[in-house]
């Protein structure tokens, strides 16, 4: 039987050893825990790469504790703007959305945009005239209240800063979410999901709604999910470069991975990290920060969630 596999991710950044409360840290891994588990038994059930992604990242969307969904980061109007990717390896059918606001789940929505539209990417008005259509119920605006949120928002709300949810200053991180899957038929997929920037102004969009650059999901090469310092993760086409390199130069999923994290976007002036699993469930998880919160499960027994280096 084929080796079936997911990985997770909750973000990087700086994430220093003893910054953190040992309740925090374990209240991180719990999170972590329950959505690896979700997806890895939606494979071991015979579901599809595609199913077993897009739920693992639901439950990362449903905690307070990642910038995605419920724990989505403020903007310089004090909203929500979220953003969501998904991709199916086998079809290359992708969906996507941004700028959205009151969805619980963005990756939903985004694969619903993937299997119910004809299009790939929604924005804005757009997206929500879409969820509309769709009977999505829409959150009222104190579900994604989080006191850390809005305290990191305050700090700089009324200045030109923005902050990824990562600043040197203090513990915080890129808190985008993502998982990579690898079915029993070999197929593949990734999904990623984000509330972006704290302060962002202007209708930013990062990199995890934009196919190639923060997700992307190829049965002939790998399936992929970024997390860092989006800005540059979208210059770098960073998914779609390790798929790149997979194809076009025969390197391992982990070879290409760890070019273009701890080489190619460091070049560039870039941090963070990706997650990304091949058809023959190979998993590689490389972060050029201080840390990420992470987690991989294998039907060839590996079975672990981390946070730090």
């Amino acid at each position: 039987m084929k080796t079936y596999s997911i990985a997770i991710h909750g973000g990087a950044g700086t994430l220093v050893k003893g910054m953190m409360t040992p309740d925090l840290e374990s209240q991180y891994k719990d999170a972590l825990r329950l959505a690896l588990e979700a997806g890895y038994t939606f494979l071991e059930e015979g579901k599809t790469a595609i199913e077993a992604v897009e739920e693992a990242v639901r439950l990362l969307e449903d905690s307070h504790l990642f910038n995605a969904g419920k724990g989505s980061v403020f903007t310089a109007t004090e909203s929500h703007e979220m953003d969501a990717s998904i991709m199916d390896g086998k079809t290359l059918n992708a969906g996507a959305v941004s700028l959205i606001t009151g969805i619980k789940n963005p990756v939903s929505l985004a694969r619903d945009v993937m299997e119910k539209s004809e299009h790939v990417f929604l924005a804005g008005d757009g997206a929500m005239q879409f969820a509309k259509e769709l009977d999505y119920k829409l959150e009222d605006a104190s579900y994604f209240y989080d006191e850390f949120r809005h305290k990191q928002w305050l700090e700089i709300k009324d200045t030109d800063s923005f902050q990824l949810d990562h600043a040197k200053k203090k513990d915080s991180k890129f808190g985008t979410v993502g998982a990579v899957a690898c079915d029993q038929e070999g197929n593949i997929a990734a999904a990623t999901s984000t509330g972006g920037m704290t302060n962002k102004k202007w209708g930013r969009v990062g990199d995890s709604p934009m196919i190639g650059a923060g997700n992307y999901a190829n049965n002939k090469t790998c399936a992929i999910s970024c997390t860092g310092s989006g800005e540059f993760f979208i210059r770098g086409v960073v998914a779609y470069d390790v798929a790149c390199l997979i194809e076009h130069k025969s390197m391992s999923v982990k070879e290409a991975s760890e070019e273009v994290i701890n080489k190619r976007i460091l070049e560039i002036g870039g941090d963070g990290g990706l997650i990304a699993v091949d058809a023959k469930g190979n998993i590689a998880m490389p972060f050029n920060t201080e840390g990420m919160y992470r987690g991989q499960k294998s039907s060839n027994g590996i079975d672990a969630v981390s946070i730090y280096k």
